[in-house]
């Protein structure tokens, strides 16, 4: 592929030979980002993982301390009292058996589903467009929860979830350019203390293979796998 003068430029700030400590990336993320736009700080973590082992799937949840720089858009399918719950903590969209025919028809503007273990009837049917898309509510991520009010805060706060793909790459992003280097090695360290935790007994080996950074328009900068412990103190 041929990449323009102004990526070119970028790459030659960038040692492709060098592992960068979270730190340097993350300031040297920060230096080549020249967008006209407050571009995302994204990481890729690719895992000693088999992703088709049922055994060896690593996902869960963390919330980000500094969130990632956008407030998501909620939808929860609740009935009764929870709608009531549901719209005074914040969430968007809130609704039940009107709410799935329209999912069905293709509306899909929102960033979180969450439902009430009651509406998961309703809910279930929608398997097939939500699940690829990852809105799909699981009880495992706390999105499946009669705490409505508890999981629409924790969302707006910056709850996120993380889930490896077919190829055992954890995809996430950290924050914004315009967030401090102290507020993006803050979110990765949770991040990484959460992905270690969530280590599969069956995995073996080296379990970090490769941490990327990039901005939403940069190219990756390889990260050190061995700095993971200690990050916020240093």
């Amino acid at each position: 592929m041929k990449r323009g003068k102004r990526y070119r430029s970028i790459l030659e700030k960038i040692d492709k030979n060098k592992l960068y400590s979270p730190w340097e990336a993350l300031s040297l993320i920060k230096e080549i980002s020249n967008a006209n736009f407050d571009e995302a700080v994204e990481v890729a973590i690719r895992l000693a993982i088999d992703p088709k082992k049922a055994d060896q799937q690593v996902r869960g949840t963390v919330i980000l301390p500094h969130g990632t720089g956008k407030i998501p858009k909620v939808l929860v399918f609740a009935k009764g009292e929870k709608v009531k719950e549901a719209e005074k903590a914040g969430a968007e969209i809130v609704g039940g058996e009107d709410l799935a025919e329209k999912i069905k028809d293709g509306f899909l503007d929102f960033d979180v589903a969450i439902a009430t273990p009651d509406m998961m009837r309703v809910v279930g049917r929608l398997g097939k467009i939500l699940g690829p898309r990852g809105l799909m509510p699981n009880p495992k991520t706390g999105t499946v929860t009669f705490e409505v009010g508890k999981a629409i805060q924790d969302a707006k706060k910056g709850k996120v979830e993380y889930r490896t793909d077919k190829y055992a790459i954890v995809h996430l992003i950290l924050g914004k350019v315009s967030f401090s280097v102290k507020e993006l090695v803050e979110n990765y360290a949770i991040l990484i203390y959460e992905i270690m935790k969530a280590k599969p007994s069956a995995a073996k080996g080296k379990y970090l293979r490769s941490i990327h950074f990039s901005s939403s328009m940069g190219p990756s900068v390889s990260v050190d796998t061995s700095i993971v412990r200690d990050l916020i103190e240093e």
